[in-house]
């Protein structure tokens, strides 16, 4: 699939109708989630025919775009009910099989397949610190080949110095700065919009050290 269709596609799904401050909900661009799993797979082969999971998967956008570039398997997770309700019916409006999973990331016991790819947009971590942490900790525990994760790019020496010494990631590579929109979706935004600089992450856990699956 080509980056202008994925994005097309991606830019029909819905998203949050009642989005709650404390979990830091935002949905996550197609322009960005396009992007974030083309390289993913046309740089790194590591989408198609893989097991992906999207943690924090909000209205599964970046689950979405992991189907559409040809995962063998999709698991959105997620802590709310209502961004999975969303999910659920943009992966049927799109004929996709994703398997969705109400769960908090930070009591995450994995019973399921090995998942080879972990995709997520985790919360900043500024309405709870740490949060982003929580995140990246899981998700270097449950993929067995690779992690795709935005973060501040204001915070990159701390998120590189936590992946590798705090989390055992065999790497942690910055792959591109991309440009988050944020629209004014809480009563705290003084603007109408802002745009936020991101850092696109790929970590590879230990484990899968010279592991070419």
């Amino acid at each position: 699939m080509k980056l202008k269709q994925l994005e097309s596609m991606l830019g029909e799904l819905q998203q949050f109708s009642n989005p709650k401050a404390e979990l830091e909900q935002y949905p996550t661009g197609p322009h960005i989630a396009s992007r974030m799993l083309y390289t993913a797979e046309n740089s790194l082969g590591d989408v198609n025919n893989k097991i992906v999971a999207d943690f924090g998967c909000g209205c599964g956008t970046l689950g979405a775009a992991a189907s559409l570039m040809g995962a063998e398997q999709v698991i959105g997770i997620d802590i709310d009910s209502e961004s999975l309700e969303i999910a659920s019916l943009n992966a049927e409006d799109l004929e996709l099989d994703i398997n969705f999973i109400q769960c908090d990331i930070r009591n995450l016991v994995w019973r399921g397949p090995i998942v080879d790819t972990v995709v997520m947009n985790p919360p900043f971590g500024t309405r709870r610190n740490g949060a982003d942490m929580d995140f990246l900790s899981a998700a270097l525990k449950i993929a067995s080949r690779a992690v795709y994760s935005l973060h501040k790019t204001s915070t990159r020496e701390h998120v590189k110095k936590a992946a590798l010494r705090g989390f055992g990631a065999s790497s942690a590579e910055v792959l591109c700065e991309l440009r988050f929109d944020v629209p004014k979706l809480y009563k705290f935004h003084k603007k109408r919009e802002m745009d936020i600089a991101v850092d696109l992450w790929r970590f590879a856990p230990k484990t899968n050290q010279g592991n070419d699956n």
